[in-house]
């Protein structure tokens, strides 16, 4: 059976259980307390030297670290990820959107103020936080008021990724009232068949 070492808090982690709901597919789930150091004990680190949930493991031991290659693993030969070349590529491109442009801003603005709180040095950088997830948040407005979905006609991986964290970026200080079209996507992730929240 597949094994998702996760914490429950974590947006990244919640890509991959998300998915697997979607997906119907049993797994063991281990909690992994990252606040106490378990992400970093010489276990956890033997199967994820970057010491970082969500790690999945398969039958056979191996492990796969990072939610969006998880999510690119488990997604394959489902709705969830097309087998077209065109499909694809964009899909990882939102992907890997999500990780540079999006995450580093919303995720971590949510996580200091919720689940650390902040030093002086933080706060003096939460300012330009929000003003990237604004940023990110635009380019998903924009492309939302043309398209129902991130790619193509149904919900992927793409639309799972920044599902993650968006959903939850008022905990991170960010008001979602002037996106219409992001608000509106977001009924549809939840309304999907197979939904689980956070």
């Amino acid at each position: 059976m597949l094994r998702l070492y996760d914490n429950h808090l974590s947006g990244n982690g919640y890509k991959p259980r998300l998915l697997l709901a979607h997906l119907g597919s049993a797994y063991e789930a281990v909690e992994v307390d990252i606040m106490k150091g378990e992400s970093r004990t010489p276990e956890f680190l033997a199967r994820n030297p970057n010491g970082r949930v969500p790690v999945l493991e398969l039958d056979d031991g191996t492990c796969i670290a990072e939610s969006n290659a998880i999510l690119h693993f488990l997604a394959e030969g489902s709705r969830f990820l097309p087998t077209d070349r065109l499909s694809r590529a964009l899909i990882l491109q939102w992907m890997f959107f999500e990780q540079y442009s999006h995450e580093p801003f919303i995720a971590v603005a949510r996580h200091w103020i919720c689940h650390t709180g902040m030093s002086e040095a933080q706060r003096a950088q939460l300012p330009g936080k929000h003003e990237g997830g604004h940023a990110a948040l635009a380019v998903m407005e924009g492309h939302l008021c043309r398209s129902d979905w991130f790619v193509g006609t149904g919900m992927t991986i793409a639309d799972i990724a920044l599902y993650a964290y968006t959903h939850v970026a008022d905990e991170g200080g960010f008001d979602l009232a002037g996106y219409p079209a992001v608000r509106d996507w977001l009924v549809r992730v939840r309304q999907q068949p197979g939904h689980v929240p956070m």
